[in-house]
């Protein structure tokens, strides 16, 4: 944004008689920690990382005549997210910068896509505030192609960050029905809106912000203390900045993040999906599969959030890598050999099972267990309340697992929330 344009805006604004525009903020300081050139940080350190996917972004730049980059929130194999402030709304906000559009894997258009179906939703419906909103996109053009860009209101850490500040491990259970309770409406707003998530997780539920001043705290850390940084061939890399723990803990609401990977529901679908620890049985046999596996990957990450471990592993002991025979292997020890009905279905059936439907993988079954002996947290009726609530997720069959609507009635989480 040039001075001259914000005068223009300026004036606008004052003809209209609305509220002025945000005068952007000196962000000059150079008392700022210079990181050695070979120093790999921040975004270098991922695979197949190129500093040309990247946009340039610096500290202080304005983007789109309107958001002025305060400071940097996080990245990814995709993205960066930084901390900006609305010179227009008059508030603060988080920039998704995308990879150029001409990188190989990456398609801003369809997470963009997601939250343009997610913002047809009934406005009513309390799902739609336990999904990520989006204020506005836009798309910049960089030296190596157009990026796009998404705004989104700024959120606190996420679940898998907030876990690792708990020296247990794990959630209290009154923060886990809540957190699950946020995701479930969540899951049944995605519904109405035509919309599988896909790829559920810790690091993908983030708490929300009461306490706006931590983001006033954030940018003033930034003009007084600059981030650490480095330059190569004209490019900085910035590390990232933390934002403080809320006043008094005022958390807001878990919000679920992320729908990069989303799936339309009106499509049939047999590619692979989700995280490989929380593939659902219809994923790895390639049987058609719709909404139902988000609720098999929220019953596998509870044991994340309240059990401190993996409810299945897939580490296939030959190869010491993940395989859906290991992991289906393990499902069997769990819930028992699939239905024949369902696993015949499977455009893998014949990898896994044989056509008396034994499991034939070249792998042997843990021996049987049951979540009861999984369960370590709980006891008596609790613990059984628990027990079902979960059973009602992890079935083979999907038609057998209850929809998000139904879940939000269960006993045990109604008791909790």
């Amino acid at each position: 944004m040039t001075w001259s344009s914000l005068k223009r805006r300026v004036s606008r604004a004052v003809a209209r008689g609305s509220r002025l525009p945000c005068l952007p903020k000196d962000f000059s300081n150079a008392r700022f920690e210079r990181i050695r050139a070979s120093q790999l940080i921040e975004e270098e350190n991922l695979p197949d990382y190129l500093a040309t996917r990247y946009y340039p972004v610096r500290i202080g730049n304005v983007l789109a005549s309107r958001y002025q980059v305060v400071g940097k929130l996080g990245y990814g194999a995709t993205s960066t997210v930084w901390m900006a402030r609305d010179l227009l709304g008059h508030r603060h906000v988080a920039l998704k910068i995308f990879i150029h559009s001409g990188s190989l894997g990456c398609d801003p258009s369809h997470e963009l896509s997601a939250y343009q179906r997610l913002d047809q939703g009934p406005a009513s419906h309390p799902g739609r505030q336990a999904v990520r909103a989006l204020f506005n996109s836009f798309t910049i053009s960089g030296p190596d192609g157009a990026h796009q860009c998404l705004v989104h209101p700024p959120l606190w850490d996420s679940m898998q960050t907030f876990l690792a500040r708990n020296p247990i491990g794990r959630l209290p259970t009154p923060v886990l029905a809540i957190t699950l309770k946020q995701v479930l409406l969540a899951l049944d707003y995605a519904r109405q809106c035509g919309v599988i998530h896909t790829d559920i997780s810790a690091s993908n539920i983030m708490f929300g912000i009461e306490d706006t001043a931590i983001l006033e705290k954030f940018e003033q850390a930034e003009l007084e203390n600059p981030t650490p940084r480095k330059e190569i061939n004209g490019r900085i890399i910035y590390l990232s900045r933390e934002l403080d723990i809320p006043t008094g803990s005022r958390f807001g609401l878990p919000v679920l993040c992320d729908f990069g990977s989303a799936a339309w529901g009106e499509e049939k679908h047999k590619k692979d999906a989700q995280p490989d620890v929380y593939r659902s049985p219809e994923v790895i046999l390639k049987v058609p599969w719709s909404y139902e596996i988000d609720i098999w990957n929220v019953g596998c990450m509870i044991w994340d959030l309240f059990e401190g471990r993996h409810l299945f592993y897939g580490t296939d002991p030959e190869h010491g890598t993940y395989r859906g025979r290991a992991h289906l292997a393990e499902i069997i020890s769990l819930l028992g050999p699939p239905p024949p009905g369902f696993a015949a279905q499977g455009a893998l059936r014949s990898r896994f099972f044989s056509e008396q439907g034994e499991f034939q993988a070249g792998i042997e079954v843990p021996p049987r267990v049951s979540l009861e002996q999984l369960e370590t947290n709980l006891q008596g009726s609790d613990k059984a309340l628990f027990l079902q609530f979960v059973s009602k997720m992890l079935q083979w069959d999907p038609k057998n697992r209850q929809k998000a609507k139904q879940l939000l009635e269960d006993e045990w989480l109604k008791k909790h929330t």
